[in-house]
Parts: structure tokens; C-alpha cells; sequence
């Protein structure tokens, strides 16, 4: 956790510390993640099914299990955000994954978000996995 892991195309690499990698962990129901945020970047819209997360960057926030939330490094300069978990595997569900990769017909997303087909096809194109 001394440095950052490897970027995303949206700006944000991840480093979680959990069982898998610390075994000394294992039984004690907790986590952590570090997170950095080249400046502008993004952590998209996701929630933890499965903990309560709280986060330090700054200021510090409480995200209930299941709460939708994101990240934004709205400055010049990278961030990096510390978080912990109640939980030795909180899960993570992006959102745009979540609703535009899952499968779900293309006619009830243009009339749930009032989009065009054209418009849900651009949104699928960057979360469907190629091959």
C-alpha cells in the first residue's frame, strides 16, 4: 500500500488488503482498500453489497452497505483515499456495468433513462466485453 496499483482507463487504480492477500486478516471481518485518483479521474458509481465502508481523504465519510456512491478528484493533483471495511469481502458492483453490460433489452433502457437507441448503444459500446 505504499504506492499506487495500476491506473484504469477512468483514472483510478486500486489496492485491496483483504484475506486473499493477508491472510492475517482472515475471521476479523474487516478490509481496506487504498485508492488513487490521477487528478480529474473517477471511481464510477458503485456500491458494496456486502459491507459498510468509511473513507479518509480529507474529510471523512460513512457509506452504508448498499449505498450508491463515487469518487471525483476534481483537482490538479492526484488523491489518494484510504478505506476500510466491516466485512473480509465487501464486494464491489459498478452501476454502468451493472445496468448497460448485464443483458437487460435495450428497449426498456431507452425508456427507462428516455435515451435513444443510438444513445444506448454508445453507452454499451465502452462496457461490453469484446471477444
Amino acid at each position: 500500500m505504499k504506492s499506487a496499483g495500476n491506473f484504469s482507463e477512468t483514472g483510478l487504480a486500486t489496492i485491496p488488503v483483504n484475506p486473499a492477500n493477508f491472510p492475517g486478516l482472515n475471521t476479523l471481518g474487516m478490509s481496506f482498500v487504498r485508492a488513487d485518483l490521477k487528478a480529474g479521474a473517477i471511481n464510477p458509481p458503485h456500491f458494496h453489497p456486502r459491507a459498510t465502508e468509511i473513507t479518509l481523504c480529507g474529510a471523512r465519510k460513512c457509506l452504508f452497505r448498499g449505498l450508491a456512491h463515487f469518487q471525483m478528484n476534481v483537482g490538479d493533483k492526484p488523491s489518494t483515499v484510504f478505506g476500510s471495511f466491516n466485512g473480509q469481502n465487501p464486494g464491489s458492483q459498478k452501476i454502468p456495468t451493472a445496468i448497460f453490460g448485464s443483458g437487460i433489452d435495450d428497449e426498456l433502457l431507452e425508456k427507462a433513462f428516455g435515451l435513444s437507441p443510438k444513445q444506448i448503444g454508445m453507452l454499451k459500446e465502452g462496457l461490453i466485453p469484446k471477444g
